[in-house]
């Protein structure tokens, strides 16, 4: 004898705020396909699933989205949010269907009539009645400053339509970019060079060896005078504790220099644009960098003639050899600290 309706009905509502409740449980956001509820082993029958699916899409607490060529799945709504739902009229319902779709990077109104076959003021009186009510809000593009964008008001959108840090209402702040850029450039510079202490006085020449950072330097005496050097003098080659994206991001989110944390991809675009200056350069295949000139470089960045800051000027062909514009060309000699024959710009230059 076959069961009742009433049973059927009784049976089905069971099963699906036990699927419900059960789908609840995972993690907000969590995407379900047909045979994903089924392996949750609460409704083995796809038909009887299929009912169970249909009654919690009426009930707005499942909603479905497209995956692939063919396929949907399936996600949860919380019940406060269903119950908000269930006030919308068709549509706002479907209005508010393509916004939901476009995630943090929103939807262009244009593309929000072309969608839904709307009328245009069809379309503008939905999207104010679904802002007043709290549903969407109103975002600027970077991209596309003109455009009237929309999107769910509980997001925040994505740093391709704001711009991340470098902007500010949708413009670009250059002279924040500026400042972080001289910045992240002292503290390459830094760490790029030491001071080796004066050596005492003597008419004989002779090597004094000075160990910085675990690394041994010899370096030729030639001063008469006693106490600290005021020469800066680059680590040798075989030095490698050049600062990493990760301490100069770290020393950046640490300095209150700027209230906007800042991410590795963030300082990854600063040096991108120290590196390109020719202020820096990549060293240990890349992953740390180091100063190119012993000399202030935020100084050196706001000069608009080398010469003003007695470097040499470019454009001829000594100031193209890296002997013509090194910072230590005086103590390079043959067991010095710095010589021709170690000298890896020198190497690198001859490579070219």
């Amino acid at each position: 004898m076959a069961p009742s309706r009433s049973k059927d009905r009784q049976s089905i509502d069971e099963l699906k705020d036990a699927l419900y409740a059960r789908c609840s449980s995972d993690n907000a956001g969590t995407e379900y396909t047909t045979e994903d509820l089924v392996g949750l082993g609460i409704v083995s029958n796809k038909e009887i699933l299929l009912d169970c699916t249909s009654k919690l899409l009426e009930e707005r607490l499942f909603k479905v989205s497209k995956q692939g060529a063919d396929g949907f799945v399936f996600s949860v709504v919380k019940r406060e949010d269903a119950a908000r739902y269930k006030s919308l009229n068709p549509d706002e319902e479907m209005v508010f269907s393509h916004i939901e779709a476009s995630g943090q990077e929103g939807i262009w109104t244009r593309s929000i009539k072309t969608r839904t076959n709307l009328h245009q003021s069809v379309v503008l009186k939905t999207l104010k009645s679904l802002e007043q009510k709290g549903f969407i809000k109103a975002i600027s593009n970077v991209k596309f400053p003109t455009r009237k964008i929309y999107m769910l008001a509980s997001l925040s959108p994505s740093e391709d339509v704001t711009g991340g840090p470098w902007f500010t209402d949708g413009e670009l702040d250059a002279e924040f970019v500026r400042t972080l850029c001289d910045l992240t450039a002292t503290f390459i510079h830094s760490r790029s060079f030491y001071r080796p202490p004066a050596p005492s006085n003597s008419k004989r020449r002779r090597t004094a060896t000075t160990t910085t950072r675990g690394h041994t330097v010899e370096q030729p005496i030639t001063a008469t005078t006693t106490g600290t050097s005021t020469t800066l003098l680059p680590y040798p080659p075989t030095y490698t504790t050049y600062p990493t994206l990760r301490e100069i991001l770290a020393w950046l989110n640490t300095s209150g220099v700027t209230e906007v944390p800042l991410a590795e991809e963030h300082v990854r675009q600063l040096t991108d644009i120290l590196y390109y200056d020719n202020r820096i350069e990549r060293v240990n295949d890349g992953k740390a960098f180091r100063a190119v000139r012993d000399n202030p470089p935020a100084a050196a960045a706001a000069a608009d003639d080398q010469e003003d800051l007695g470097l040499p000027g470019r454009g001829n062909a000594f100031t193209e050899a890296p002997c013509g514009r090194c910072p230590v060309f005086g103590l390079c000699e043959e067991g010095g600290p710095v010589s021709a024959s170690t000298c890896v710009y020198f190497k690198e230059w001859l490579e070219r």
